[in-house]
């Protein structure tokens, strides 16, 4: 595989997927180089390789003779050309959100919209099928997280927070507190791995989901889905939204106690971390499928039994 141009920069977990999947991958810078350098490198790799996917991930424009050289390589069958933000979809289940000041149109939010009723017929119907037995099943929980909480850290043991959801709306996302009853005295901020605002039951909560079996509750009441984007505070949807393209389109639809970011995203606490996730979100929302939904569900099942919850 072939990247021409460095316009998305891979985190480390994703290379790592793609090394997985490609026995060879080649970069070529393209942007601010030697067109000529640069054409002998391209002819060059697509001489040498046998099975090529060629991957356009630049900013700037490809000049004529380069953009006949690729266009004769796929005429003859030498290669298969995928844009940046087609390959991401297909490859790592993810929609390319721009950078702030790279935003020249507004194609990638192509397919983003609310779930068609159909579609929200089917998630309604997994909502109330899994929800309403785990939330009866998960009373011994409620109780034992109720006393733990109590014995660790006085204080109440559920926390309603203000959450941004469907359409912008806030509405009161529940959880067990799983933080000291002063986590915000020195203002509002992310929670991050090794949190010392966690208290020993809290971290425990929260590796294995427990804190957020109140959210059930919002689930049945028709505020959340099982499975979305995850409900941020209007204090950091404020902020990303001035910071990330188009930030408030996850809006379209109802939050989740998981989702797809949640799931394929490690911990983030930071603007390039909700850029990250929203990418996810965007995906899910655009490929939303009964198969997607259970994929989701399972792997945020793996992560609670395997204790890696964020």
């Amino acid at each position: 595989m072939i990247f021409l141009g460095r316009k998305y920069k891979f985190a480390e977990f994703e290379q790592h997927i793609l090394e997985k999947k490609f026995a060879k991958i080649e970069t070529i810078v393209y942007r601010n180089q030697d067109q000529d350098e640069v054409f002998d490198k391209l002819e060059t790799a697509l001489e040498i390789r046998e099975e090529k996917l060629l991957v356009i991930n630049t900013k700037a424009e490809l000049t004529d003779k380069i953009a006949r050289l690729i266009t004769k390589a796929t005429v003859e069958n030498k290669v298969q050309v995928l844009q940046i933000e087609e390959f991401m979809e297909i490859y790592l289940q993810k929609c390319y959100v721009p950078e702030v000041g790279e935003l020249t149109d507004l194609k990638f939010l192509d397919g983003i919209k609310p779930f068609s009723a159909f579609k929200m017929v089917q998630k309604l119907v997994i909502d109330w099928l899994l929800c309403l037995p785990m939330l009866l099943c998960s009373l011994p929980l409620w109780l034992l997280a109720a006393l733990k909480t109590k014995k660790e850290s006085p204080g109440p043991v559920f926390f309603v927070q203000d959450r941004v959801g469907k359409n912008n709306k806030e509405f009161g996302c529940m959880k067990f507190r799983s933080m000291r009853v002063d986590a915000e005295k020195d203002g509002i901020k992310f929670a991050s791995e090794g949190d010392t605002r966690v208290f020993k039951w809290g971290e425990t909560m929260r590796k294995t989901r427990i804190d957020e079996l109140p959210q059930l509750l919002n689930v049945l009441k028709g505020e959340m889905h099982l499975v979305g984007p995850r409900p941020e505070r209007k204090f950091w949807t404020d902020q990303f939204d001035g910071e990330i393209s188009s930030y408030a389109s996850r809006h379209v639809v109802r939050p989740g106690i998981t989702g797809w970011a949640q799931v394929k995203y490690p911990y983030g606490a930071n603007a390039e971390d909700a850029r990250q996730k929203l990418m996810y979100d965007l995906y899910y929302i655009k490929n939303w499928s009964i198969f997607l939904e259970i994929h989701t569900i399972y792997k945020t099942a793996a992560v609670i039994l395997g204790k890696k919850g964020r």
